[in-house]
């Protein structure tokens, strides 16, 4: 009795070996997708922002072309101060420049302290 390899059964050809070998990125993909998708609906909506202090772009980096998005964390007390921030992710630099807008904002009153997650964009070209 010889030893039986996969793909034998069916032909064994070079076709039916991709399609197995993609077989597993492809569901990987498909799975992998789907929990993002399902993330993004279960997010919950946040408290209002009523005072949003524009965020200082410098302009060194702006002629340098260096943007993209910094996230932050503002644990905002039940009057709709932020108490504290906790950078998240993104360049230092836009992130200490987002910190100090972001600590001056102010959120709709709420029965609690709460924590917001805050997306900021630096692009050269948000004023073109």
């Amino acid at each position: 009795m010889g030893v039986w390899r996969f793909g034998q059964r069916f032909g064994g050809g070079a076709r039916q070996g991709l399609a197995l070998a993609i077989l597993p990125v492809a569901l990987c993909l498909i799975f992998g997708l789907a929990s993002v998708s399902f993330a993004q609906k279960t997010a919950k909506a946040g408290r209002k922002v009523i005072l949003q202090v524009k965020t200082q772009y410098p302009e060194i980096l702006k002629d340098l072309h260096v943007g993209g998005q910094v996230r932050l964390t503002a644990t905002v007390l039940p009057n709709g101060t932020v108490a504290s921030i906790k950078v998240r992710g993104g360049n230092p630099i836009l992130a200490e420049n987002a910190v100090k807008a972001v600590k001056n904002w102010k959120y709709a009153p709420a029965p609690s302290q709460t924590e917001e997650e805050v997306v900021l964009d630096f692009s050269d070209r948000s004023d073109r």
